[in-house]
């Protein structure tokens, strides 16, 4: 359970903000709401690194023409999720262990600090509904027998709530660009989830409700120091299922059942 002083400190400490002003951020155009919705399924892994992005495939899958989706491989190209091959196409990028290990060394230093701003800062009203139903549906999540391929895809997008409204909370449009520019590199996005054990996703949650006490509580050294450990965990988690991966078919481990759980 939260602590509800340290609830009532953050109304106080935001009792006096500004209500900050609306501005269109989404796409305005069909090739950037295109490019949109190609990068979130890149970053959530549904296209594997190497593969090719065919215009026509896209267009009838997205039924659109196919000079959108002309723009929008360009433009993802441009971000470095694609790599363009004249007179062949546009590929999904692919990444190096070292590579993907690198950006989530990154993202922990990043997302460690929008932690330390956003409980020096306080959290608005919003972040804060948007945490707390992002802890619910998780506790909820937890509560299925057992996870499916789509379940995959659902915790993906509970887990960018709540990163991404601490993102928000932070304040800084310089932490959000450098961060975006980290989570190019798909394994490492909030969305893309690697480790799927479930002792994994009970580990990852419990750690939201630390950071979230520590955000709310303004003790900014602690909430830093508990988002990047728990960013360095989820990177661990995915060396060990890329180790395990490496390993010959007799020599892996038998996954861990709901009662072995370390959770």
């Amino acid at each position: 359970m939260l602590d509800n002083r340290c609830k009532e400190s953050v109304q106080v400490g935001n009792s006096k903000k500004k209500p900050a002003s609306k501005k269109a951020s989404g796409p305005t155009t069909r090739s950037e709401t295109i490019a949109a919705t190609l990068r979130g399924a890149i970053l959530a892994g549904e296209f594997a690194p190497g593969e090719r992005m065919y215009e026509l495939e896209l267009s009838e899958k997205l039924k659109v023409s196919r000079t959108p989706i002309r723009e929008a491989l360009k433009s993802l190209a441009g971000e470095g999720l694609l790599d363009h091959v004249p007179n062949r196409g546009y590929y999904v990028r692919a990444y190096s262990v070292d590579d993907i290990v690198e950006a989530y060394e990154i993202r922990a230093a990043l997302e460690g600090l929008a932690a330390r701003r956003a409980a020096q800062l306080g959290l608005a009203a919003e972040q804060r509904a948007i945490i707390e139903k992002a802890l619910e549906d998780g506790e909820a999540f937890l509560k299925k027998g057992h996870f499916t391929a789509s379940d995959r895809v659902l915790y993906g997008e509970i887990n960018a709530a709540f990163h991404s409204a601490i993102l928000a909370g932070s304040q800084s449009r310089m932490l959000r660009d450098q961060l975006r520019l980290s989570q190019q590199i798909a394994p490492s996005s909030h969305r893309n989830i690697i480790a799927f054990e479930r002792r994994d996703v009970r580990r990852r949650h419990d750690d939201h409700y630390r950071i979230y006490e520590a955000i709310l509580c303004r003790d900014s050294g602690r909430a830093e120091l508990l988002m990047r450990d728990h960013v360095e965990s989820v990177k661990i988690s995915l060396i060990r299922s890329i180790s395990r991966d490496l390993l010959p078919s007799a020599e892996k481990p038998s996954e861990p059942s709901a009662a072995q759980s370390d959770a």
